[in-house]
This record gives structure tokens, sequence and C-alpha cells, in this order.
């Protein structure tokens, strides 16, 4: 294994491309962690870099000092990856992995401290060093997809969060009736068939919706 690159003061600076004098305002503004200390000899290493490199992409992209602290302790405060995937469970879905700068560049303008708090708390996305898991490519994908056609990105997240009850309540009902006939061994093999008959109704629902004469009836 490689050992850790490790920069005094001077060699970080250049090589985020910032000078001393902002380095130690990040510092002192709290985006970033504490270097390692030798005697009055102050080392970084490459998740410091990594963090200014963020830094710079967010402020390019019109986030100020005080909204880049306020996302930052946001993801700090966030669970990891392991806690939020959980180890060798079942699941269908592919989790992606950014950066910061790459998920800003998804939601335009919109990944604020508050739309960050609530993707944390509905478990979409988890930290993992310098870089950022979302649970789900798919919910990624259509997330931003909706946002793209003008839709907020917090009323997004809150219909998500109401999406997240009912298909609770559809996974329990799919359990239960197969627990009832059938045995826990089969659930990943059924599965497949739960998804379809929540596809097939949700289209038929969304036929119903966009007839014409929907809300005319009493």
């Amino acid at each position: 294994m490689a050992d850790k690159r490790e920069y005094r003061t001077e060699e970080l600076a250049s090589k985020a491309g910032i000078t001393v004098r902002t380095l130690r305002f990040y510092r002192e503004r709290k985006l970033l962690a504490p270097p390692r200390r030798e005697g009055r000899i102050a080392w970084y290493d490459d998740h410091h870099l990594a963090r200014l490199r963020t830094i710079a992409a967010l402020l390019e992209r019109g986030h100020t000092l005080t909204g880049i602290a306020e996302l930052a302790d946001a993801l700090d405060q966030g669970q990891g990856v392991a806690e939020l995937i959980g180890v060798g469970g079942p699941t269908e879905e592919e989790p992606i992995r950014l950066t910061p700068e790459e998920l800003a560049a998804r939601f335009e303008g919109q990944v604020t401290t508050e739309n960050l708090a609530a993707a944390l708390d509905l478990g979409y996305l988890a930290t993992d060093g310098d870089e950022i898991v979302h649970i789900s490519r798919r919910l990624l994908d259509v997330s931003a997809a909706l946002v793209r056609e003008g839709i907020p990105l917090a009323e997004v997240l809150a219909a998500g969060a109401r999406v997240r009850e009912h298909a609770d309540a559809l996974a329990e009902l799919f359990t239960d009736l197969v627990l009832r006939h059938a045995t826990e061994e089969d659930l990943p093999r059924l599965r497949p068939l739960a998804r379809s008959v929540v596809e097939a109704e949700l289209s038929l629902a969304l036929d119903r919706r966009l007839r014409p004469d929907h809300g005319q009836r009493s």
C-alpha cells in the first residue's frame, strides 16, 4: 500500500491553486479539518486537498463560504455509507458515488443545507470520506430529471418522503401475503412480481388521472 501523502502549508496551497493566506482563512472558518502537527510544522493530507478543490468548485457555482460551511457541517453530521447501505442486504438498486461538486452540478443552485439535510434524513445520501454516496442511481437520475423540468428539489424530496410511506406499506402488504402462503426464502424470488404489480397499478392510476373527464365525476 502506498504511503499516505502529506503536504506542508505552502505545498498544499500551491496544489489547490490558492494562497497560504486563503488556506489559513479557510481553516479559521472551520472549512478544513485541523492538520496534523509535528512541532511547529502543520501537515495536511489528500483529504484536505479534496476539500479545498470542492470549496473552489462550489464557489464557482455561486455558493457562499457560509453556505459551503453549512453544507460541510451537514455532511459531517450525516450517516456513513456502511450504515446507509448495510452489509450484505438484498437490493436491486445501484448506489452511486459523487463528489460534493458533482452533486451540486446535478441540481444547479438547489443543493442547500435544508435540501441536503432532507436527503440525509430520507437516507438517500451518506458520506464516505471525501465522497457522497446516493443509495440509488435510479432515484438520483429521476430526481435530477424532475428538477430540470422545473420542479423545486425541496418539493421532489417532500414527495419522496410521501412515496416512501406508501412504498413501505406496499412492501409490508406483499411480504405478509407471501409469508401466509410461502416462506421467507421465497421472497427474493417473488420480489419481481411485487414490483410488476406496483408498476402496473401506478400506470393505471396515472391513466385515470390523465383522462379528460377526470375530476368531473361526483
